[in-house]
């Protein structure tokens, strides 16, 4: 492989020379990560053995040949000798139960982040011969997916594959709920929850509903502020100023209070947090009348059920839209209080949406859409569907059809680059898009739950060995 130190400037290799040279690297970067693994894995394997040597009544003496290769290797590696026990550990769990996916790290099919999305989800499943089934079933999404895409659908996998029906999983996990406090430099605190995740993606979904009603009226607010300024510029009646003298300077002005509002969303959020939790309402910087009460905004989460948890009468888990799996009791309790439900009909053979319906009139096509899609079929891309455009795959202006097999969901900013760059895509069966890049690679992009269908049958096809 040809590698250079030259500038960039002076670099005179092709777009297409450089994107090759920058899979191989990352390949080669993958092979030497799953080398460390394997090393790591060797030093804490010698630090058994030579525990294993100390006698059992030692007590604390049986520490010392871990911590002291721990602290051999940190010093190799300049990290301390506590972070460098927790990772001779875990690379021993990778190694030894997870060799399938370290086999796809040193071939360069997935990366550090996969491994570790793999490594997270599937620690949970203790039968050897359900992991194996697991791991296969992940590595068909992470070989094909970035991380963050193949999270949920990993998630939901390993639930799918747990042989403890995750009601009883999460009975025992949402007893440990709480909340605490952690000190911060600079007067500042952390204030953290554990509570089951739908509530959790409730309670942000509501915070975000009111920063945005905030930051809206923030903009209208300035926008009136220029408004003002132009009709001042032109002159003030005697009358207006005549008024001005007689208004009170001790009271502001609510539309300056909010024009003048520079907290970015992430503010905002925490700022209503704050508000509702002491006071039960959101407020501007100060009271202006401006923001509506508590009550006024709900929040909303996507979830969707398998027939047969929704009746009862089966166990399989739920999806929360943009998390992952949630205990059938949930999902049936949100189910009994929703006012809207869409059902959703898949293929057997396929996992492909072929259809939706729904007990209340809408468009067909968005609904069919949304729920194949989910997000943004740009490569690598979450935006939730219901924040993107319904595109044309192929240009309605040069003929393309208003069709299932012609539309799919592109976010704001990926929607534009379609048509403004040498970016291209084509649509083929059961919603697969295939994105063509300036370079001419291609890079196919499959609905979730095709993809997930295909994983879940490799995991039902492969048979662990023996041993």
């Amino acid at each position: 492989m040809k590698t250079s130190s030259v500038s960039p400037r002076s670099d005179t290799r092709s777009p297409g020379a450089v994107l090759s040279d920058l899979a191989a690297t990352r390949r080669r970067m993958a092979a030497l990560q799953a080398d460390e693994l394997q090393l790591l894995a060797r030093m804490n394997a010698i630090a058994a053995e030579q525990t294993a040597r100390v006698p059992s009544s030692a007590g604390r003496e049986r520490e010392m040949p871990l911590r002291a290769i721990a602290a051999e290797v940190g010093a190799v590696l300049q990290r301390s000798d506590r972070v460098m026990q927790d990772r001779l550990h875990h690379a021993t769990v990778l190694v030894t139960g997870f060799a399938a996916t370290v086999g796809a790290l040193r071939a360069g099919r997935i990366d550090m982040g996969h491994v570790r999305l793999i490594q997270d989800a599937g620690a949970r499943i203790d039968d050897p011969d359900a992991r194996a089934r697991f791991e296969q079933a992940a590595l068909v999404v992470c070989e094909r997916e970035t991380p963050g895409r193949a999270r949920p659908i990993v998630a939901m996998i390993a639930q799918k594959l747990h042989p403890v029906p995750l009601e009883e999983r999460h009975t025992d996990a949402a007893a440990g709920r709480r909340v605490w406090v952690r000190d911060l430099d600079d007067g500042m605190a952390e204030l953290a929850a554990v509570l089951p995740a739908v509530l959790a993606y409730a309670i942000r979904d509501r915070l975000t509903a009111y920063a945005r009603e905030i930051t809206t009226a923030r903009r209208k607010a300035a926008a009136e502020a220029v408004r003002e300024d132009a009709t001042s510029a032109d002159g003030a009646t005697d009358a207006e100023a005549a008024g001005s003298d007689t208004a009170d300077p001790t009271t502001p002005d609510p539309a300056e209070v909010v024009a003048t509002d520079t907290r970015t969303i992430d503010q905002v959020r925490a700022d209503v947090l704050t508000d509702l939790l002491l006071t039960g309402c959101a407020t501007a910087p100060a009271a202006t009348g401006a923001i509506a009460d508590g009550g006024a905004i709900t929040a909303q989460v996507q979830v969707i059920i398998p027939l047969d948890t929704l009746t009862g009468n089966g166990t399989a888990p739920a999806e929360l839209v943009g998390y992952g799996p949630i205990d059938p009791e949930t999902a049936r309790r949100l189910a009994a209080t929703a006012e809207l439900w869409e059902r959703i009909f898949v293929s057997p053979t396929t996992g492909a949406v072929q259809s939706v319906d729904t007990y209340r009139p809408s468009a067909a096509q968005r609904r069919h859409l949304d729920a194949r899609d989910e997000h943004c079929r740009f490569i690598g891309c979450r935006r939730p569907a219901r924040h993107c455009d319904h595109d044309h795959t192929h240009d309605a202006a040069h003929g393309g059809p208003t069709a299932l097999c012609n539309l799919a969901n592109l976010c704001t900013r990926h929607h534009p680059m379609k048509h403004a760059t040498a970016w291209c895509v084509i649509q083929k069966l059961h919603g697969i898009l295939e994105w063509t890049s300036p370079t001419g690679r291609v890079y196919p992009d499959i609905p979730r739950r095709v993809l997930e269908f295909t994983a879940l049958a490799t995991a039902a096809a492969f048979d662990p060995a023996p041993f």
